[in-house]
């Protein structure tokens, strides 16, 4: 008897559990809103040095402030103050950081590099040569460490005014 007991305990507990949905999943929505905020901000960025709208801006990657960095700080930030910061998820969650920031900073902003020399070389080749008409690589690729450190410090502050505001409302 003690074991369908528990057996029913657990169900219930686990009925309970699932009737969260996505749309109440505080790291979730700490990184979805920390990308919205850097995707926008490059927008308007780009305005504001072109003088020009460029629409590319609010799904294009590079420039500042890095949404990767902060989509994956404000992932982490979140886990660590919805479940602790000496959890196992968080450490999941910091090290996904990390390797994301170095590779924006690492292959990704040299890819971009080697990009635009390649773009440059195929530029000054003879239009009959072969590969004149080809198309441009994608040269805005990566990030430089300011623009990664920029997108960190809005993913820190996105889960930390998240969190804030959970316990305000006293959904923490």
């Amino acid at each position: 008897m003690d074991e369908m007991t528990a057996t029913s305990v657990t169900a219930v507990g686990n009925s309970a559990v699932s009737s969260s949905t996505i749309l109440t999943n505080f790291p979730l929505i700490s990184a979805f809103l920390a990308f919205v905020m850097a995707q926008t901000i490059k927008f308007f960025t780009a305005w504001y040095k072109e003088r020009r709208w460029d629409l590319k801006q609010l799904v294009g990657s590079g420039g500042m402030p890095s949404s990767h960095s902060a989509t994956v700080t404000a992932l982490a930030a979140a886990i660590g103050f919805q479940e602790g910061f000496g959890g196992s998820v968080f450490a999941i969650a910091l090290i996904l950081a990390c390797v994301v920031m170095y590779d924006a900073t690492g292959v990704r902003l040299h890819a971009g590099r080697q990009a635009e020399v390649l773009n440059q070389i195929v530029y000054e080749l003879p239009a009959e040569h072969p590969l004149a008409e080809s198309r441009p690589l994608r040269e805005l690729l990566g990030h430089t460490p300011p623009q990664v450190v920029a997108g960190g410090l809005l993913g820190i502050a996105t889960g930390s005014m998240g969190h804030l505001l959970m316990v305000l409302t006293g959904h923490a």
